[in-house]
């Protein structure tokens, strides 16, 4: 219905059953990015306007009986009534990335789902144990999440908040610590996405926490649709397993493009600070279609960090990820950036303190800027810059400090017109080594010291 306000006050607590009868009859729903019939949500709302859930309440949705059922299930068992059912109203649909999900007739419903719906809002109420995704706008428009606290422990696919295929998603001051991504943003999966065509678009994300998590912000790998005009800022991420993560593969096709990245602080990351990874399943090389998707005009800024590794920058050998900035980055990594496909890439005001290796790995990349690059733990069995097969490279304003050993280094055959400008190397023991397959490295030096 539309025109509705749950309002959940200060004190009170919602709990739902965890009785899976309760949730029929199936309804039209999706799960990860496809369309299905399958248990209600716990808040469900299909083709409404002006819907609010508010309060400084608590909803409780139980969980953990629909996370053991997924976890435990042999094929072959006995099946329910509502399995029956499930594969009934499913039979010809296919998850291409999981075909067993369908096979046990049973899919976990979002807590709060809201499917083709304006305006909606969702602001102050803390949200626990959710059975599957915690927060699911499905093809909404004008939706405000505010000030919601989000608490699901340690279990499977138990997502904060997943908006697919929205327009004009704020989501702001929000606590997060759940089972998987922490905010996922999504358009769909492969060419039933790309036939709909719906992008998510126009989402603003800023004053949120983000603890326990695979990923803070993540898009994708359901982007099939489009995603593009995001802001994610002043944010902090504490303990989750990622910071950003953007991810695709093969066969989704979409275009990921204008998301900006600033004021973020990142702490005990375990893995990767920033990843774009478009081979998230690893696939052959395939001509260019409409499978094929692209990442491109995405921008980092004023981002510091205690993390295990500082980026992994990934594209395909078919399709390179292009238009990628950092500016006023700090980073303390066990190792550094890790770049590799890609294709006008930009670093200004960039530093990284690794415990090994280089401070920035590049490969296959062309039209490369470096500009004022520095680490102060330099190692002397690696250089700080290390670069393979790299074209087109402006590397200016660098100095080096005390006890490194070499600056930059140049390897690959592919490595060409190298230029270098005001920059210092007498701190270096080697400023720049050229290894003997980078023969035509170099074609143009201003005003360097120490080479």
């Amino acid at each position: 219905k539309s025109n509705i306000t749950i309002f959940i006050d200060a004190g009170a607590e919602l709990h739902f059953s965890d009785n899976f009868d309760d949730y029929l009859p199936m309804v039209e729903s999706r799960y990860e990015g496809v369309d299905v019939k399958s248990f209600s949500p716990l808040f469900y709302a299909y083709k409404a306007e002006n819907i609010s859930i508010m309060g400084r309440g608590l909803i409780d949705g139980h969980g953990k009986k629909w996370w053991d059922f997924v976890e435990g299930y042999k094929e072959g068992q006995a099946r329910s009534k509502w399995q029956y059912e499930f594969d009934k109203l499913n039979k010809d649909i296919l998850l291409p990335d999981d075909p067993k999900q369908m096979k046990r007739g049973f899919l976990r419903p979002p807590f709060i789902q809201t499917m083709f719906c304006k305006n909606v809002l969702i602001e102050g109420i803390t949200i626990q144990n959710s059975p599957f995704w915690t927060v699911n706008p499905e093809f909404c428009e004008n939706v405000k999440i505010h000030a919601v606290t989000i608490n699901n422990p340690h279990s499977p696919n138990t997502d904060g908040i997943n908006p697919e295929s929205c327009k004009n998603v704020h989501i702001s001051d929000c606590h997060i610590s759940v089972g998987d991504d922490c905010i996922t943003i999504k358009s769909g999966k492969d060419e039933p996405g790309r036939r709909m065509a719906i992008p998510a678009e126009n989402y603003v994300i800023t004053n949120c926490t983000m603890l326990s998590g695979h990923g803070g912000v993540v898009i994708g790998s359901e982007m099939s649709g489009d995603v593009r005009k995001i802001t994610i800022s002043n944010c902090v991420f504490d303990g989750t397993d990622r910071g950003i993560r953007i991810k695709t593969a093969r066969g989704r096709g979409g275009v990921v493009e204008e998301i900006r990245v600033s004021n973020i602080i990142m702490k005990d990351i375990k893995q990767q600070a920033i990843v774009l990874d478009m081979q998230y399943a690893k696939t052959n090389v395939e001509p260019v279609s409409d499978r094929t998707p692209k990442f491109r005009n995405i921008h980092f800024s004023n981002i510091t960090g205690q993390v295990n590794q500082a980026a992994y920058l990934n594209g395909l050998e078919e399709m390179p990820i292009e238009n990628i900035t950092f500016n006023d980055i700090n980073m303390d990594a066990k190792t550094g950036f890790d770049i590799s496909f890609s294709n006008k890439i930009e670093f200004h005001n960039v530093q990284v303190n690794t415990e090994i290796g280089a401070s920035l790995k590049v490969s296959r990349v062309n039209n490369l800027v470096i500009n004022n690059l520095k680490t102060y733990t330099p190692h002397n069995d690696a250089a700080v810059v290390d670069l393979k097969n790299v074209s087109n490279l402006f590397l200016y304003n660098s100095f080096p400090v005390a006890g490194t050993g070499t600056y930059l280094r140049l390897s690959g055959a592919g490595t060409k017109n190298i230029s270098l400008g005001n920059n210092n190397f007498r701190n270096a023991r080697v400023g720049v080594r050229k290894e003997k397959d980078a023969f035509e490295a170099i074609d143009y030096v201003s005003g360097d010291k120490g080479q």
